[in-house]
Parts: structure tokens; sequence; C-alpha cells
């Protein structure tokens, strides 16, 4: 299998699920501007929705979104914990905190990044972004992860989105549940090896 990445991207997340169970994944470096890969392919060609990730299969099959990309990896492996059997209640809670991941907390935070938001709408968006973790650190509570006390696909890509709170200059101190994930899940050494690997940390 190839995971089509860029450093830090939303495909972090299933990079640290490969990671985590221990899967051999090739890498291939995406410059998502440019629409290249590292080894000077026409990203457009590879996944025409143009962004990261991108997961070829053995068969030549391509898979794309976070949450799926996620989930088929950890499928591979059911017996790891990432994801929860298919059909129980406790998947359908996965998938829910997956979609809430994505749609809530990736969008918002994620168009941060868009150097054309005028000043005005960017405190309606950090607006939106702060009900957003409010409703997140109430999920949190007494929890050790999004769904429980296991950690999930979920956590990996909550985690991934999370992270770029530091770069965009957003302060979570004031919601302490989000403090102690995001601490607590880059401690995990699958993590750290998936951030080393993208040069994120030293």
């Amino acid at each position: 299998m190839k995971l089509y990445h860029s450093p830090g991207a939303c495909s972090l997340a299933p990079h640290i699920v490969a990671c985590e169970l221990g899967l051999e994944i090739e890498l291939e470096k995406v410059d998502i501007p440019a629409k290249k890969t590292a080894g000077g392919d026409d990203y457009w060609k590879i996944n025409p929705k143009g962004y990261v990730p991108a997961l070829v299969l053995d068969n030549g099959e391509l898979l794309t979104e976070v949450g799926v990309v996620c989930q088929y990896l950890a499928d591979q492996k059911p017996e790891s914990g990432l994801v929860p059997k298919p059909g129980t209640m406790e998947r359908y809670h996965q998938m829910e905190a997956l979609n809430f991941v994505a749609t809530e907390i990736h969008k918002q935070i994620g168009a941060l990044f868009n150097p054309a938001m005028t000043p005005e709408f960017k405190q309606v968006q950090l607006g939106t972004i702060e009900r957003r973790l409010d409703a997140l650190e109430k999920i949190l509570t007494g929890k050790q992860f999004v769904t429980g006390d296991t950690f999930t696909v979920a956590d990996a890509y909550l985690f991934t989105v999370l992270n770029w709170t530091g770069m965009l200059k957003i302060d979570v101190a004031k919601w302490p549940n989000i403090q102690a994930f995001i601490a607590r899940v880059a401690q995990r050494p699958k993590v750290q090896e998936a951030m080393k690997a993208e040069g994120l940390i030293a």
C-alpha cells in the first residue's frame, strides 16, 4: 500500500494509524499547492480530488477521505482494537466521532489556513471554532479518549487536527480536557514515530 501525504496535514492521521498497527506502507510526499508528488507525478491523476490522504491499495484501487482510510487500515488488523467490530454500537459511536472531527473540527480549524480570509471573517470563524471546542471539552469529560478509555482511529484524526491549534495560535488553555488529550496522545510512541517520519518533531 502507498499513502500519499503532506507533512502535518490531515494525512498524518492514517500515518499514525499505520504506525500503531505496525503496517508496512510506502509513503509518498505530495506538494499540495503544485499538485506534484515527490516522484514528480501529477497528483491530479492519482487523486482527482487533489488533496491528501490518498491510499493506493496493492491491487491499484484508490481510497480517500481520512475517516475511511483510517478505518480501512484498522480493519486489516481488527484484533488491534483501533476500530470496534462492524455492526456494533461502539462502531457507530466511533463513526459519529469521526464525522464530528471531519465536519466540525477539521473543516472549521482548517479554514484558518486560507490566506484570503479577511480579519472580519476570521473572527466569525474563531467564534465557530470556540463553540465546537466547547462541545468537544464536554465530550472528553471523564474520558481518556474521544469514545472512552481506548485509543481508536478517531483519536488519531482528532489529535492531528487539534495539533494545528499551535501553528494557528489558538490557545487551548481554557479547555483542560482538550489540552490533556493533546498531551496524552502526543506521548504515544507510535504517534511520535509518525511525526518524526514527517519531520514534525526532532
